[in-house]
């Protein structure tokens, strides 16, 4: 695992653990943690678990010119940004296949919380031969893979495909006795499908955004959660952040998964919550902090998003503390 112990380094990453199946690194940083368990499953072939609640705004690292890679979401969002200073979203099922030395320089998790799988494939020549040597019996070739999705080295997203989502929902769910083997045979299952998706019929479309808005976007998230006690109208948004109401309202969701005012609904039930556990204020109180005058439909909203009134949540969760 020398060659991925480097990349990890580079990646800000420090190896914590390591057997003869698996290496585990770990990210500390002021915006959070991560970590990524790796799998060497076949020579050129591992597979990766990245956990992480941060937003890891990293540049991405220079690497060889053969190497793909298959990244999937399973909760969270991946953040993109394009050397032409363009913004690509994945949202959980989305699958996106590229060369690591693609056009995207940067990577981050819009959402502080990311969990999803990394499948880097090494197409040197040193390494080449002998994995398509391997794979050969199940009629495999890693380089036709590569020319099916990359041909113009273009990154290619695939979005929400039944089959594969499906055999990537099993290898979140593999028993960790048996986890390398299971993993080889899922990722010739993965490769087979892969190889035999018709592109005619898949939804290719990709929604981009331009940097200034995101970059507008991410202001509006900042002001309406950093105040959560004041209203702001999407007519006002826009107008104080020079964006029509359309543009307005397909970056927000395009960023953070969500129409804004979903977001901020959410937002503020999960500050809430948090203020219900961490202190001794009534409920009214919180209710005015998270811009709510009216507590019964604080209340309402609060039981339609955990299923419990506000003193319940409270009594319940100090009582299982």
């Amino acid at each position: 695992m020398l060659e991925i112990n480097q990349f990890m380094l580079k990646q800000g990453m420090n190896k914590i653990c390591e057997d003869r199946v698996c290496a585990v690194y770990e990210m500390q940083q002021d915006r959070g943690n991560g970590t990524i368990i790796c799998y060497q499953v076949f020579p050129g072939i591992s597979v990766m678990y990245n956990n992480f609640h941060a937003t890891v705004n990293s540049k991405r690292i220079e690497s060889e010119n053969n190497c793909l890679s298959i990244h999937h979401c399973k909760e969270g969002r991946i953040e993109s940004e394009t050397i032409n200073g363009e913004y690509l979203y994945l949202e959980p099922g989305d699958v996106l296949i590229e060369k690591l030395d693609s056009e995207y320089s940067t990577c981050s998790f819009p959402l502080s919380h990311f969990h999803g799988i990394t499948i880097n494939i090494s197409l040197s020549e040193n390494v080449e031969g002998r994995l398509n040597e391997l794979l050969g019996y199940f009629n495999i070739n890693t380089m036709e893979i590569k020319k099916l999705f990359l041909s113009d080295n273009t990154p290619f997203v695939l979005h929400e495909e039944a089959m594969i989502n499906h055999i990537f929902g099993e290898l979140y769910m593999l028993p960790d006795k048996v986890k390398k083997e299971y993993l080889q045979i899922k990722i010739i299952e993965l490769f087979i499908l892969l190889k035999s998706i018709d592109l005619t019929q898949v939804n290719k479309t990709q929604q981009y955004f331009y940097k200034s808005q995101v970059e507008k976007i991410k202001e509006i998230k900042s002001l309406i959660t950093d105040n959560l006690d004041k209203h702001y109208t999407m007519t006002e948004l826009a107008k104080m952040y020079d964006l029509s109401l359309s543009a307005l309202k397909k970056c927000f969701k395009g960023v953070y998964g969500e129409a804004i005012y979903s977001y901020l609904s959410s937002y503020k039930m999960n500050v809430a919550a948090s203020l219900l556990l961490k202190t001794d204020e009534s409920v009214t109180a919180i209710a005015g902090k998270v811009g709510y005058t009216n507590v019964s439909k604080f209340s309402e909203v609060f039981k339609k998003n955990y299923g419990k009134s506000p003193m319940e949540y409270r009594k319940i969760n100090i009582q299982t503390e």
